[in-house]
């Protein structure tokens, strides 16, 4: 019994740690029915199947535990007792951070922006800038192969012209840069993943990390939502996406993390003569209005406008926090490195 109590290194994470002892329990027993099934498939038995692996889910629902008085309770002790440290999960990028006090957990966070004008780029900089201040980022990838996001994150951390890879011509002063670079990502808790395309699949590779390293703080970030495939069949490509973003929202909640999601945006912000996304872009997409906690565009001059002054700039416009301000942040936007950097780190 000692060696059960100090296997655990504080109180805090009890209940984490309880969580994950159900989600085991409630796998075993869905993994077992459907063996059963599989050993004699019938159409009674599908539906039987069926019936228990959703009261699995539904029996593993997270409950409120919490009264209101304790909730009153922990608020005003927050007040008098003010924690010094920033509530959200830092992603590195002051500015941003300042305006959203960091990534906060159980909140579904849109980034978007049209083709080419940085999103890769700039949710991986969240994933490194997280992982660099002892976080644990998971990032799927629809779109990029974990070989080509990887020598973007090598191409960052080392300086290096991210073109360089596609023929491979490196000086010297590039191989050791980059190894210094191998040798930092190296040392990072990420996790990249390029096959998962479903809810259901993310839902699973965060569970499984959570439950190996359940003290980490955790970050998932999906690349990007018009890939996702859904679990269920739609007449409309809006329902589809309505049902992905509310499931994102929930599973966000469920295991108590930031997911950041990036989204397209469609062509009608080319035909304006300022090209700066409004939220109104997002009216196509499904629910992703009242699913998203925060949405945010991105957004680049130079992209544009080549001869424009404000060459390097990129604009995070904050159209919806719901628990924090709305504005725009400007960040720098080092596109030979794919480095995205506050403006007086440059």
């Amino acid at each position: 019994m000692l060696a059960m109590a100090e296997s655990i290194a504080s109180t805090a994470s009890l209940k984490l740690h309880e969580r994950l002892i159900f989600d085991a329990y409630r796998n075993r027993m869905a993994k077992e029915n459907a063996l059963t099934f599989a050993a004699n498939p019938s159409d009674e038995g599908l539906d039987e199947l069926i019936a228990n692996l959703q009261a699995y889910r539904e029996l593993g629902a997270v409950k409120q535990e919490k009264t209101t008085d304790d909730y009153l309770l922990e608020i005003t002790e927050e007040m008098c007792f003010p924690s010094t440290e920033q509530a959200g999960l830092s992603t590195s990028l002051r500015d941003f951070d300042d305006m959203t006090g960091g990534l906060q957990r159980g909140e579904l966070i849109i980034v978007a922006a049209r083709p080419s004008v940085g999103k890769t780029a700039f949710a991986l900089n969240l994933a490194m800038g997280h992982e660099s201040n002892t976080g644990s980022a998971l990032f799927f990838s629809l779109e990029m192969g974990t070989k080509q996001l990887l020598q973007r994150m090598i191409s960052s951390v080392g300086r290096i012209n991210s073109q360089k890879w596609r023929n491979m011509t490196f000086s010297e002063e590039d191989y050791q840069q980059a190894i210094q670079a191998v040798g930092v990502i190296s040392d990072w808790e990420m996790m990249i993943y390029d096959q998962l395309r479903t809810v259901n699949e993310i839902r699973s590779a965060i569970r499984k990390k959570i439950r190996e390293y359940p003290d980490e703080k955790h970050v998932a970030i999906i690349d990007y939502l018009q890939l996702m495939t859904p679990a269920g069949k739609h007449d409309r490509r809006d329902l589809e996406i309505g049902e992905i973003t509310r499931e994102l929202k929930l599973m966000a909640v469920e295991l108590n993390i930031p997911i950041v999601l990036l989204s397209q945006l469609s062509r009608g912000v080319e035909s304006r003569p300022d090209k700066r996304p409004l939220m109104s872009d997002l009216r196509d997409l499904g629910n992703i209005e009242q699913d998203a906690d925060v949405i945010s565009f991105l957004y680049r001059k130079d992209y544009y406008m080549k001869d424009t002054e404000q060459q390097h700039r990129m604009e995070i416009t904050l159209s919806k926090q719901r628990n924090g301000p709305t504005g725009t942040v400007v960040v720098a936007f080092d596109k030979e490195y794919g480095r995205v950097l506050d403006l007086g780190d440059i």
